[in-house]
């Protein structure tokens, strides 16, 4: 047989074995795309791990399942808020979202986000993986909403352009840019400063016209925003984390065949370990690193973000021991509100999670 021929007749089975997955697809009653909300642009780990999952999910149905990432929350907009509410409804299928955004509608989630509560990977797994993280999936399952697995967007750090932040007295004052949950507000407010709802758009322009004076984000959201062009002072103080989940339209998961929602289930798991590797990488060590290397066979391009962002002029502060109980302190007052708010019985969970 002729080369040629060799590769029309190679060209012809790819061609049928194409229509034959879409075929089966399609007798199974699956959609031709399963829409996914994603926050954040596609080159941010959080983005990158959506990339992942949808990657993994069409690998492992044999193509049956295509899920698409909708970035930049186009699908809502810009109002990712709405997130829960509109993959609960099913006019969404999917979403890897932060606990911060589905907090209005699963305020189970605020657990996360007790100032000071949770300050390093080790308690932030016990909680994720131990009874309150379970606590959380369940307010998830009772608002038509399948939690699959978890990610992670990290530890939200203070950066300003003012001063090197090590005190409580030392934020009195400052105009902080911060996400439009009343628990972030309510934390800003208890140290001291001036915390400003905006969104990312407009807080640049306010660093640059001298009108906000900082923010608080993930150290993988601070390398690829450049946050150096804006702010000279970096407090590593772990005050709060954003956990990532990956989750399902309730009734739409159940409607699956089990092999379906197995293999959607294992997609999830390995992508929220990829994405976390992303963001927790050169932060513990070499563990998230050698996760990356080993697992998925990635090179971080910024191993060292902290002494990435020191090179850029940044002076970066870690809090000791001591000036985090201070922080704690000052925060502490907020917990008799937000407990209740939270749900007492979560709130001993995640204490009896941690060793508390």
């Amino acid at each position: 047989m002729s080369n040629l021929k060799m590769m029309r007749k190679a060209v012809a089975f790819a061609v049928v074995a194409i229509l034959m997955t879409a075929l089966s697809a399609g007798a199974a009653g699956f959609k031709k795309e399963y829409k996914m909300q994603v926050t954040v642009g596609p080159k941010l780990y959080w983005g990158m791990g959506a990339t992942k999952f949808a990657e993994l999910v069409s690998e492992k149905t044999n193509g049956q399942i295509n899920v698409k990432p909708y970035f930049g929350s186009a699908l809502l907009k810009g109002a990712q808020l709405k997130s829960a509410q509109m993959v609960a409804k099913g006019v969404i299928d999917c979403a890897i979202e932060s606990t911060i955004n589905i907090s209005p509608v699963i305020p189970e989630a605020n657990i996360f986000h007790l100032p000071f509560f949770l300050n390093n990977f080790e308690t932030l797994d016990k909680v994720k993986f131990g009874q309150a993280g379970e606590a959380v999936f369940e307010a998830m399952r009772a608002k038509r909403i399948e939690p699959l697995a978890w990610a992670e967007n990290g530890f939200r750090q203070l950066t300003n352009s003012k001063v090197a932040v090590k005190t409580p007295a030392d934020m009195k004052g400052l105009r902080i840019r911060v996400v439009g949950n009343p628990l972030f507000i309510d934390t800003f407010r208890a140290l001291g400063a001036d915390p400003v709802n905006m969104n990312w758009g407009d807080a640049v322009a306010g660093f640059q016209q001298g009108v906000v004076d900082g923010q608080e984000n993930p150290v993988g959201v601070l390398i690829p925003i450049q946050i150096y062009q804006y702010h000279k002072y970096a407090t590593m103080w772990n005050y709060l984390v954003d956990p990532l989940i990956i989750y399902w339209n309730q009734q739409e998961w159940k409607a699956f065949p089990e092999e379906i929602r197995n293999a959607i289930m294992e997609a999830a798991i390995e992508a929220g370990r990829f994405e976390t590797a992303l963001s927790r990488a050169g932060l513990d060590g070499d563990v998230s690193l050698n996760i990356l290397k080993n697992e998925f066979n990635y090179t971080m391009e910024v191993p060292a973000p902290i002494a990435f962002l020191e090179s850029k002029g940044m002076e970066v502060h870690m809090l000791t021991d001591e000036e985090r109980a201070a922080f704690a302190e000052a925060t502490r007052p907020l917990y008799d509100k937000w407990v209740k708010e939270i749900g007492p019985d979560l709130y001993e969970k995640a204490k009896a999670d941690i060793g508390q």
